[in-house]
């Protein structure tokens, strides 16, 4: 049963992770990108709002590229304060002007003074961690050192509160697998794609539970600890490819 369940998978893999998927996902954003800083830039901050519909998800992250002048890591080097008045309208459901100043504040100085995106959560991972969680914990910690008001600290999920952290979990993706199919980018060494986790959300956690492969009823970081550990069953050194069948699956609602 297992077999044909892999089987399954394998072959959905190979439909959905495919350059066709990038158009009518949020990974399209950094994709415009050559630079490996202005890719996990742009990356990080399309995956922040990357909640509700896909259509808005992509024409706001567009807006957001817009207004850092479509040169991501060069806008954060280099702005002032003056320079962040051009957020105070930008909103996206519950992430608004506010939130956004902070989230170009705490950029800037992650890669002024932490040495950019990739050496945080790397320095978050511990010689023998089998997933992110202390990757995503250290990072978190890193990003709030930068002032702000608490009502935005909840853009930024906390897998020991027990959150999914399915935003963070789908950049680190993007960032870390490289299987040269053309989606994922693949730029990121410092971490390995054996530990990376499964972005769970409705279409990821249903089909899951559809198949038998979860049987926790909660999308929470205990569900994605015990997803995952199946998934590496099918795959231990690439787990997370399995994030394009369970999605399309669902998306496409295949089961």
């Amino acid at each position: 049963m297992k077999q044909d369940i892999k089987a399954l998978l394998d072959e959905k893999v190979l439909k959905y992770n495919s350059p066709e998927f990038i158009e009518n996902d949020p990974i399209l954003i950094p994709h415009q990108f050559k630079l490996k800083e202005d890719i996990e830039i742009a990356g990080f901050l399309s995956a922040t709002i990357a909640w509700g519909n896909r259509k808005s998800i992509i024409n706001n992250a567009q807006k957001l590229m817009h207004l850092i002048e479509d040169a991501p890591f060069d806008f954060i080097s280099n702005c002032n304060e003056k320079d962040l008045k051009r957020f105070d309208k930008f909103v996206h459901r519950t992430f608004n002007g506010t939130d956004c100043t902070f989230f170009i504040r705490a950029l800037k100085n992650i890669y002024k003074k932490n040495g950019g995106l990739e050496n945080v959560f790397a320095l978050g991972l511990n010689k023998n961690d089998n997933n992110i969680k202390n990757a995503i914990i250290n990072f978190r910690e890193v990003f709030l050192q930068t002032k702000h008001l608490s009502r935005s600290e909840k853009h930024l999920s906390n897998p020991l509160k027990n959150s999914s952290a399915k935003r963070l979990c789908m950049y680190l993706r993007w960032m870390v697998r490289n299987d040269g199919r053309g989606v994922d980018f693949g730029i990121w060494k410092s971490i390995k794609p054996s530990q990376l986790c499964l972005p769970l959300d409705v279409h990821t956690g249903n089909v899951s539970r559809t198949l038998k492969l979860l049987k926790r009823n909660q999308n929470d970081w205990i569900s994605v600890e015990e997803i995952t550990s199946v998934l590496k069953k099918f795959d231990a050194k690439d787990p997370i490819k399995y994030d394009f069948a369970l999605f399309g699956l669902g998306a496409n609602k295949e089961i």
